[in-house]
């Protein structure tokens, strides 16, 4: 913030040391009232995450995104390669929904929805705190020789901490290639399913290194979005922000003393207890304006306001609010900006509506063969395609055929005239169409088809008919 001197915390961040070597973070253990909210909305969202690839609806697993078959599912709704474009429209209205939701409350989305952030904090942080203790012991049992006592605790959480990266490993295989082939590898064994199982033991792999090791870094150099808040954020964002009107005021901040009137002494509400940073799992100062490294996660606010009320002080001098309201005392306002975003966001979600609306459950693509021209059979032309029949239901149809819709003429069919197309199968083959002569009104004739099962019409399709230029 420019109304603070001293910009030289930006030239490090709170995870290296002066010698550039990792320094690792022991935060204090959070309390409060949202700590105890994100913990709700984390438990919950851990509860969807794993739920999720185990519970099918019509047969189908509720998400998958089998990227090697090219299969995904989506709310139990099957998409194909051929539904690629709803794939690029919903791609789209995410980035601009979360640059949209970033505008306006900041980095919130890193510390209360993050998958990262919620297995970090919400499972492995409190299991270390539950074997390790709190900061202080954390500390001092990392400065600890290899005793029997810092064995028997590394042991224990380290391999605590495998089998809960196996088991996330097994839920994010589930997603991937489908819970019903995750189970067949249990029962067949990793030797049957050996591509699988060793897909397994890197996702383990990864997974390990990055909640015992990594950690934190991820969200310094691993991820883009930090980098983005730079471009995204402005003076009107609403951030986990720190008062420092009110924390600092004309003296500045100081130690608490009970004797003294601060309103008097023109100190800051800010007693410097250095708290806020002790309970951050960044290892950064908020005192120090919005950084890269801040995810929003709101200990320093419950930490912060559990001194306020300590020392007989107003809590929220750390609290959500924009740099404006701080420096300014402006109130909230939908900017131009954010209502621009908002527009793109309602149009783009309007087309991706439209196009859910139009897409058939079954695709049907026919097309002339290349090279080929049309054929005279007596009076009648013939011309010969391929065609593709794409079943995107978990429905079999057993009756399939082609008619013409707005043109008299005959399709024949390569083989069977009536064939079948298993649940999310493809059928491909090829066919003629033979129209008279009399009934063509030039050399180019577009033809409507028609895909039934039976007498139900699941789709219709066009194509081009060749003929001869001339009919005399």
């Amino acid at each position: 913030m420019s109304n603070l001197p001293d910009e030289a915390f930006r030239d490090t961040i709170g995870t290296i040391d002066e010698g550039g070597n990792r320094k690792f973070i022991f935060p204090k253990k959070p309390s409060g009232k949202f700590y105890n909210y994100r913990k709700i909305v984390s438990y919950v969202l851990l509860a969807i995450l794993i739920a999720n690839p185990f519970i099918k609806v019509n047969g189908n697993q509720f998400m998958m995104f089998n990227v090697m078959e090219r299969r995904f599912n989506i709310f139990g709704s099957p998409f194909w390669p051929q539904d690629f474009y709803l794939f690029v429209i919903s791609m789209l209205v995410g980035i601009v929904f979360i640059i949209l939701f970033t505008v306006v409350f900041g980095r919130i989305f890193c510390g209360w929805i993050c998958p990262q952030t919620i297995f970090l904090e919400m499972v492995f942080r409190r299991i270390e705190y539950w074997i390790d203790g709190d900061r202080g012991a954390q500390s001092r049992l990392a400065r600890q020789e290899w005793n029997a006592e810092k064995i028997r605790k590394r042991l224990i959480k380290w391999s605590i901490f495998f089998l809960i990266s196996f088991g996330i490993a097994n839920v994010f295989l589930a997603y991937l290639v489908g819970s019903d082939v995750l189970f067949l590898m249990v029962e067949e064994g990793p030797v049957q399913q050996a591509s699988n199982f060793v897909a397994l033991l890197i996702f383990t792999g990864v997974f390990y290194f990055v909640f015992v090791w990594f950690r934190e870094q991820v969200c310094i150099i691993a991820c883009p979005y930090g980098r983005l808040q730079g471009v995204l954020l402005d003076n009107k964002s609403i951030n986990v922000a720190y008062d420092f009107v009110r924390g600092e005021k004309e003296a500045g901040r100081a130690k608490f003393n009970k004797k003294e009137d601060r309103a008097i002494t023109g100190k800051g509400d800010c007693i410097d207890c250095h708290q806020c940073v002790h309970v951050c799992p960044m290892g950064i100062d908020i005192r120090n304006g919005t950084q890269l490294e801040c995810t929003n996660c709101t200990a320093c606010i419950d930490e912060c306001d559990t001194i306020m009320e300590t020392v007989g002080l107003p809590k929220g001098l750390i609290r959500y609010a924009s740099e404006d309201e701080i420096a300014k005392k402006e109130p909230f306002k939908f900017t131009a900006r954010m209502k621009g975003y908002t527009a793109v966001l309602f149009i783009l979600l309007s087309v991706f509506a439209g196009m859910l609306f139009l897409r058939t459950d079954v695709e049907a693509i026919i097309l002339r063969l290349p090279g080929q021209l049309f054929q005279h059979k007596g009076d009648k032309i013939s011309n010969v395609y391929t065609y593709k029949i794409v079943n995107k239901t978990m429905n079999d149809y057993n009756d399939i055929h082609f008619e013409l819709i707005n043109q008299k003429g005959q399709i024949k069919n390569v083989g069977k005239e009536h064939f079948k197309v298993k649940k999310e199968g493809i059928s491909q083959g090829t066919l003629f169409i033979e129209i008279e002569k009399a009934l063509l009104e030039s050399d180019k004739t577009k033809v409507e088809i028609g895909v039934y099962n039976g007498k139900e019409l699941l789709e219709t399709t066009s194509t081009n008919f060749l003929g001869p230029r001339s009919f005399n």
